[in-house]
């Protein structure tokens, strides 16, 4: 049998519960790859465990079930993967195409996020140090599905960034791209807060000779103060019985022309209507929405 060629997935971070934000991303994750005939997969990204949240994980997937979306195949865990990655670092670190960096933060204070490449030649040790990708004084663009073109200089915009950190956790641009091509992942959607990564990645990716996937970006749900939905602003958890308004609201924020006949449905139906209308060229070209707007 061939392999699909439509492979998404779904990644959430355990260091909080899934809302309203997450839901958008997940529902249009998941529709692209249905309607698509494709398979979705999900990815538990738990490479930071001071930041976890006890029940986090159980919390999540009990939720995705509640409200209808469903993966194929086994979870798959980034804690599962630490030789991977870890054996990824020591081969970029012989190729000299990454290096030690002892950089505290107070040193990088006023840099912008932009690492002015202090440690870039001093040749420490890898112990005790965060280690650093090398990249290339060069622009890369991509075109998103619906953001449109997205241009980021590495260089002058992001300078050399961690792959793992000093307190040996590794780095989501590394394990993101390492895992992406390991699941055959063809097709990434996800939240606009990950637009300015994609450079990095497409980076990594092209030194590591794998295929680059398809990128959709969806607007972030910000509440009225200007922030993103999200874990740090304590976001309410998605109720499990709200599935049905929530699935609904979540569709309208995806641009999706949902008949009123179905407003009240069930997920099951919602789900299904969405799956067979689905249409990623509705979705709004905007990289914040207000949540206050959907309601």
């Amino acid at each position: 049998m061939n392999a699909p060629a439509y492979i998404g997935r779904f990644a959430p971070t355990p260091s909080g519960y899934l809302h309203f934000g997450s839901l958008v991303a997940a529902l249009a994750s998941y529709l692209d790859a249905r309607a698509a005939g494709g398979r979705w997969l999900l990815r538990m990204e738990d490479l930071d465990p001071p930041r976890e949240v006890p029940g986090a994980q159980d919390a999540i997937l009990s939720t995705l079930a509640s409200y209808g979306l469903e993966w194929d195949g086994q979870l798959l865990r980034q804690s599962d993967r630490h030789g991977e990655y870890a054996a990824l670092v020591e081969r970029l670190l012989q190729q000299g195409l990454a290096y030690a960096c002892t950089c505290s933060r107070k040193q990088l204070e006023g840099c912008h996020g932009i690492y002015p490449g202090t440690c870039r030649d001093a040749g420490h040790a890898p112990q005790n140090a965060a280690i650093r990708l090398r990249v290339p004084n060069l622009s890369y663009a991509f075109i998103d599905r619906v953001q449109g073109e997205y241009r980021q200089h590495l260089g002058r915009e992001v300078g050399d960034f961690v792959i793992r950190r000093r307190d040996g956790l590794y780095a989501y641009q590394l394990a993101v791209v390492l895992d992406d091509a390991w699941q055959g992942v063809t097709d990434v959607v996800r939240g606009a807060d990950l637009l300015d990564s994609t450079p990095r990645q497409l980076y990594l990716q092209k030194l590591l000779g794998l295929a680059q996937p398809r990128y959709l970006h969806v607007p972030l749900i910000i509440q009225p103060d200007g922030h993103k939905l999200g874990k740090s602003y304590r976001s309410p958890p998605l109720p499990s019985d709200q599935a049905a308004p929530l699935l609904v609201r979540a569709l309208r924020a995806l641009g999706q022309a949902l008949p009123g006949e179905l407003e009240h449905a069930r997920p099951p139906e919602l789900l299904a209507w969405a799956v067979s209308h689905w249409d990623a060229s509705r979705i709004p070209r905007s990289l914040t929405l207000a949540e206050t707007q959907l309601r």
